[in-house]
């Protein structure tokens, strides 16, 4: 597997991200090649500082850098030898297979799917995020690529979710739900009525609407809303994760009796904060394109890089792209028998 990684787009520099690729490099003997993306006057000295003698690593020079400030297209516009472009230039070339980038979101999205182009059947692409559940973890799309999306959009992210949770996460039936404001079939609006019809001819473990409370209750593995909704979901969560154990901390630390209650679970507390940790998934798939890409958090540290390189190698592995093209291809066509009745009412 050849891997391109944009070292420039994290909060922390690239060095840290360099070393989360370098360890990934060490653990993983299937990377042929280590594409490390960015201004070469910094990439340089981070890497003799890392101590790096891996001849798998080749460093691709780009001598601007997209901020989370830029605007995604018109940054993309302006700033044509950026780091992003050139990492997703490698995977349109076929120089490498999956590229990694813990840079600006939205010129992420709009760089690979203007350059990869999406899957033959796929209409768009969408971002899954896994977060983990106490029983379960389950995939949210879309979580922030398409904030306006019709229902055939959802029905297809539903078969991307379902492939991805089963060939990388390991479920071997799904459960497949649409996010709205009731489980009854007749609750929610337009968008989701629509595409509940669609995904009941989808050949996925379909088990209707899901509600908000269902999430953590081990109820649902593919969650399903457009990327406005996904985008305040994923947010949420995250929020709540990481201020959580500051309360708790602050709670557990007001009085002795509570500090040695702390003491003695701590066994617990460190399971869940590890659990719930964003780094443990490395990042959040950009599904449905010419190519395997990872959309890492701005703020990821080496353990999410690497875990994001290891994402991505399974995902090569299992051929998640082909699969995802075979299944949207099947359902395509009975979602074309579907709607042509109401297009011909209309």
């Amino acid at each position: 597997m050849r891997v391109v990684v944009d070292v420039m787009g994290g909060d922390h520099g690239c060095e840290v991200v360099i070393r989360g690729a370098l360890k990934a490099l060490q653990l993983n003997a299937n990377i042929q090649e280590l594409f490390l993306v960015g201004r070469r006057p910094e990439i340089e000295p981070a890497l003799k500082k890392c101590g790096n003698t891996d001849s798998r690593v080749t460093v691709v020079h780009a001598s601007e850098v997209l901020t989370m400030e830029d605007k995604p297209v018109e940054g993309l516009r302006r700033k044509k030898d950026c780091s992003i472009l050139r990492a997703v230039d490698l995977l349109k070339e076929g120089r490498a297979e999956a590229m990694i980038s813990p840079g600006n979101t939205g010129a992420v999205v709009a760089a690979a799917t203007i350059r990869l182009r999406p899957l033959a059947e796929v209409d768009r692409p969408a971002i899954a995020a896994i977060i983990p559940a106490p029983k379960n973890q389950f995939v949210l799309l879309d979580a922030g690529a398409n904030v306006e999306c019709r229902p055939r959009h959802l029905a297809q992210y539903a078969i991307m979710g379902s492939v991805y949770s089963e060939k990388i996460l390991g479920y071997a039936r799904p459960r497949v739900g649409i996010l709205s404001v009731g489980t009854e079939d007749v609750k929610g609006n337009e968008l989701t009525l629509e595409a509940f019809k669609l995904c009941k001819q989808c050949p996925i473990n379909f088990i209707g609407n899901v509600e908000g409370h269902d999430l953590f209750a081990n109820r649902v593995d593919v969650v399903v809303c457009d990327g406005f909704v996904g985008n305040i979901v994923l947010k949420t969560c995250e929020s709540l994760a990481i201020n959580l154990f500051g309360w708790l901390k602050e709670e557990l630390t007001r009085t002795p009796v509570r500090s040695l209650g702390a003491w003695m679970a701590r066994g617990a507390f460190t399971t869940i904060k590890r659990r719930l940790d964003p780094a443990e998934a490395g990042g959040a798939p950009l599904l449905g394109l010419n190519g395997s890409v990872m959309i890492a958090h701005g703020s990821a540290d080496e353990r999410a890089i690497g875990n994001a390189i290891r994402a991505m190698g399974e995902a090569v592995k299992h051929n998640i792209n082909q699969s995802i093209n075979q299944e949207i291809a099947r359902a395509n066509a009975g979602m074309d028998q579907l709607q042509r009745p109401a297009q011909a009412s209309s």
